[in-house]
């Protein structure tokens, strides 16, 4: 790679350890993907922010690191593993470990949005470079915002933050945001679940940077929320186009195929509670959920998880009151994926219309799920 002469000071440890170390990591990765310099990028968003994901290897990683390391971009982070305003039964060494990790976080400067959905909580840029860590925010923005990101780690998106570089490559090339596989539904998504499952079987069945959706209409937000959330979940292409003819290979995706999926993860025929938001819910999903509800008290406990900033608008036009009244309760800051809020224990089975949160329910809390798109949860569990 061809780096500056400030670049390579840095890398070299003129400017401290620390940014020594993320230039390291770019430079790396940078090779390894035959990068061959790298670029300026406007905005970072990091994962690695929930202890249960991080584990202590990470948490002492990054007390290390934050000694000297400071954000040079705007820097935004990922959901944490609960709500800090609400009491719960969590264990001391959880809530130490996650402490540690949000004041690592706070010391290197960054907005502590503790969301996953952060374009939909900040302004975009115009076509730019960004680094990207949570999955669904690099293939949403990628593929709907026109933003250059490729699908980042934790570790790639931290060394993003303090150096405000990223190597060129991968999808920040123009080449290479053009798709080779397209994938052609037989029927149109119409649910939320519908798109989430359509993702699914496409992250498992293509392992390119880009791919291509044949005879659809170009998906809506909540639509392509889904989509990207479980493309990300299932496997590692960064975006999507719609419409492009490439003609090198085309996949069906039929009936069969979505309810496969549905199989591999809908789990229980029933749930103890609903589950809602992964990714998180923003105004446009609880406005709709508000509708939904409207005048209707659902029957069973309902778990909404949002950013603490969607929770404050959604509080002023009385969406929270509303919602709460037909029986939800809020967890603002956190996620339902990885999130020890929701414990074996306690919880047998939940429902819920995310693909991506039924597979690390699923997986990580070894909870079962029953899968049913937003509406049919509503008409079913309310009255």
């Amino acid at each position: 790679m061809q780096l500056t002469t400030e670049e390579e000071n840095s890398m070299n440890g003129r400017y401290g350890s620390s940014l020594a170390t993320a230039y390291k990591i770019l430079v790396a990765i940078g090779e390894a993907t035959e990068a061959e310099r790298l670029v300026d990028i406007q905005w970072a968003h990091l994962s690695g922010v929930n202890y249960n994901t991080i584990g202590d290897a990470g948490t002492s990683f990054l007390e290390n690191f934050s000694r000297e390391a400071r954000v040079r971009v705007k820097t935004t982070i990922n959901p944490m593993g609960y709500d800090r305003t609400l009491a719960n039964k969590l264990s001391q060494n959880f809530l130490t470990k996650q402490t540690s990790i949000v004041d690592s976080y706070e010391r290197m400067g960054v907005t502590t949005s503790f969301s996953c959905i952060p374009y939909e909580l900040f302004s975009v840029p115009k076509k730019t470079s960004v680094s990207f860590a949570e999955s669904n925010a690099a293939i949403f923005s990628n593929s709907m915002l026109n933003l250059l990101t490729n699908k980042e780690s934790a570790l790639s998106a931290l060394a993003s933050s303090v150096t405000g570089k990223a190597p060129f490559s991968g999808l920040r090339v123009a080449e290479q945001r053009q798709a080779n596989i397209s994938i052609r539904p037989t029927f149109r998504p119409k649910t939320e679940l519908d798109w989430g499952l359509l993702g699914y079987f496409a992250g498992k069945m293509v392992g390119e940077d880009c791919i291509n959706f044949e005879g659809i209409d170009q998906p809506d937000i909540l639509s392509a929320k889904s989509l990207s959330a479980a493309m990300g979940t299932s496997g590692s292409c960064g975006m999507f186009t719609v419409g492009q003819k490439n003609g090198k290979q085309l996949i069906r995706y039929e009936p069969s195929n979505a309810m496969s999926v549905k199989d591999e993860l809908n789990t229980s025929e029933d749930g103890d509670l609903i589950i809602l938001g992964s990714p998180q819910l923003g105004m446009n999903d609880l406005s709709y959920l508000a509708g939904l509800l409207e005048g209707k008290k659902l029957s069973k406990d309902c778990m909404i998880f949002c950013a603490r900033e969607v929770h404050r608008i959604a509080s002023s036009r009385g969406i929270v009151n509303r919602l709460e009244k037909s029986g939800c309760r809020f967890f603002c800051d956190s996620c339902s994926c990885f999130t020890p809020l929701v414990d074996k224990k306690e919880t047998d089975s939940a429902i819920t219309n995310s693909v991506k949160a039924a597979y690390y329910l699923n997986r990580f809390n070894r909870v079962k799920v029953c899968l049913k798109n937003l509406k049919t949860i509503v008409d079913e569990f309310s009255a």
